[in-house]
């Protein structure tokens, strides 16, 4: 027999209506019962129908999106974008936040409250290559970012290592040598900044422009003030620099902060590239010079290729989707 309401709440130690209001992510529930309702839910494989096509379909006509900070401009963006796109398919989008950390992404990838969705829109920072196996899930997902290649779910991500390079290419096109790196993490095995400094050094190689890596700024987090905190790092240890490609946005603006403390005129003195280009970028002074990864074709596409698995449209295996690049050329690097 189906599983019920009634069934729910009983197991929980609930009434129905408490069990509905966790069901509809009611705001004003304590925690302690939220989680009896949803291991209930779990334990009985209960799956709600939110309405009369949903109960054709047997779908919730929600989806989940997990994140991994939303005050990094990046992440709040691409969220709004993937609520558009999944609100036009009509679909409601559920936001999950890990603070990119290892342990709650994979307990995350188990919690019983994705059975109250029809899928996943994932983008990890603390889980890792080694995690892989974690990825192999019983509902449909689609991963996004930089940690994990080759897993077994659909992949939609950006061109790294080729955006970084050609983001150098820039700088190096307007004469520029001596061109520092914000951003750079020490022990990485593989993501962004790992791939972004793979095309930074690719770029300079080609154009015999020896790496040193007393111009490379390493930071942990990619806020403004770990941007400006790595610019003053360099200039205080008297480095010659023309040129800095921050590996985000954010990071680019804030070593902007401290060329301008420093005297230093961008980009008279020292140019300006980041990578992201954020809302913001178009209204700092001077405006930013950034790579453009396609964020609204991955925010789309991710949607797109969700609702495909949901709807069984395809028994292909995992694919990696790649969003095309481009340079927006503003003042801060011409």
């Amino acid at each position: 027999m189906a599983v019920t309401l009634h069934d729910v709440a009983r197991l929980a130690g609930v009434s129905i209506k408490t069990v509905s209001n966790v069901i509809n992510d009611y705001p004003h529930i304590r925690p302690v019962t939220r989680e009896k309702v949803e291991a209930a839910i779990a334990e009985l494989g209960y799956t709600p129908n939110l309405t009369a096509r949903n109960l054709r379909s047997g779908r919730t006509g929600v989806i989940a999106l997990a994140l991994p900070d939303l005050s990094l401009a990046y992440f709040a963006e691409l969220a709004a974008q993937v609520i558009r796109e999944a609100e036009a398919a009509g679909l409601v989008v559920v936001v999950e936040q890990t603070g990119a950390d290892r342990d709650r992404e994979l307990e995350l990838l188990r919690s019983p409250r994705l059975k109250l969705t029809d899928g996943l829109i994932f983008s990890p920072l603390g889980v890792g290559p080694e995690d892989v196996a974690a990825l192999d899930v019983p509902y449909p997902m689609v991963l996004l970012g930089e940690r994990i290649f080759d897993g077994p779910a659909d992949h939609v991500t950006m061109r790294n290592v080729e955006a970084a390079r050609a983001a150098t290419e820039h700088l190096i096109a307007r004469g520029r040598r001596r061109i520092a790196v914000i951003g750079a993490h020490d022990g990485e095995s593989m993501g962004s900044a790992t791939l972004r400094m793979r095309g930074y050094r690719q770029a300079l190689e080609a154009a015999g422009i020896p790496y040193d890596d007393d111009i490379i700024g390493r930071t942990t987090l990619w806020h403004r003030a770990n941007g400006a905190d790595s610019m003053r790092e360099i200039l205080a240890r008297g480095a010659e620099v023309d040129a800095v490609f921050g590996l985000n946005d954010t990071l680019a603006l804030g070593a902007m902060r401290a060329l301008r403390q420093a005297d230093l005129r961008v980009p008279e003195d020292v140019a300006v590239i980041g990578f992201d280009d954020l809302d913001e970028a178009q209204f700092s002074f001077p405006t930013l010079t950034t790579v453009d990864p396609g964020r609204e074709w991955i925010a789309r596409t991710a949607v797109a290729t969700l609702l495909e698995r949901i709807a069984g449209k395809t028994d292909a295996a995992p694919r990696t989707l790649l969003a095309d690049f481009r340079i927006r050329e503003r003042e801060s690097a011409v």
